[in-house]
């Protein structure tokens, strides 16, 4: 049983590693969904972590069709993790009618070089699941992170399921979205999945002594990982793993 967190900035992975998670993945705006973080943040995140760091490669917010030029600029991003010693990347290029975009997700796997590649949520916005879990294998991915294409995993439980027994064992089905320490148990028994995404994330309140009421939207504290959250949720994946085959 592998837990991965989301982690939207370098004190949130190392909030993650404090908590027991087994892997991080790297980005920022997580209200966004998650874009890629910076050079700084990725080069510090690997100086101080000592679990994998997976750094997430996505340009922008929104739709997985990406043009020339920001393919392009995820191809360096990949290049800057290949340089700083990253252990893998999350990635995921769609074409307009909703499958997977083999050519340009295969130029991204070829900058990635050994580095391990997760096929990321643009899988939950596919035409056709199956048949883009069956290109995600022919890609080389070693898992894709899915919901199962509804708005959380609990409630895509059903299709992850079948996910994680259409891919036989070829790649890792590890569901993500609304992943708690309070229903994780209950998704591992319903999708008979080993790793699993959560973000474990909490409002942080804000230092600052002056306020302005209008701009309360600027004045917000920093949205992070919490330790505590990973360790309950790390606590119940040991639970798991040391219950016999078939509990």
């Amino acid at each position: 049983m592998i837990l991965e967190i989301a982690a939207n900035s370098v004190a949130s992975a190392l909030a993650a590693q404090e908590g027991g998670a087994g892997r991080v993945e790297l980005c920022t705006a997580l209200e966004l969904g998650g874009l890629t973080p910076s050079h700084a943040q990725i080069a510090l995140a690997r100086e101080r972590l000592r679990i994998p760091l997976y750094v997430l490669i996505r340009p922008r917010a929104g739709d997985f069709l990406y043009s020339e030029l920001e393919c392009e600029a995820m191809q360096r991003d990949i290049e800057t993790c290949v340089a700083l010693g990253c252990d893998g990347v999350v990635l995921g290029v769609l074409d307009a009618e909703g499958g997977v975009d083999m050519a340009r997700c295969r130029a991204l796997i070829a900058a990635a070089g050994t580095l391990g590649v997760t096929f990321h949520r643009a899988f939950d916005l596919s035409r056709d699941p199956a048949r883009a879990l069956e290109d995600i294998v022919a890609l080389g991915c070693e898992r894709v992170l899915t919901s199962g294409a509804q708005a959380s995993a609990v409630e895509g439980a059903a299709l992850i399921r079948d996910l994680v027994a259409q891919a036989a064992g070829r790649l890792a089905v590890m569901p993500g979205a609304g992943v708690t320490a309070q229903n994780i148990m209950a998704l591992a028994a319903a999708t008979g999945a080993h790793e699993f995404h959560a973000s474990a994330k909490h409002q942080l309140p804000s230092g600052m002594h002056h306020r302005r009421p209008l701009l309360g939207d600027m004045q917000a504290g920093e949205l992070g990982s919490d330790a505590g959250q990973v360790r309950a949720l790390a606590a119940v994946l040991k639970t798991l793993a040391r219950l016999p085959t078939g509990s």
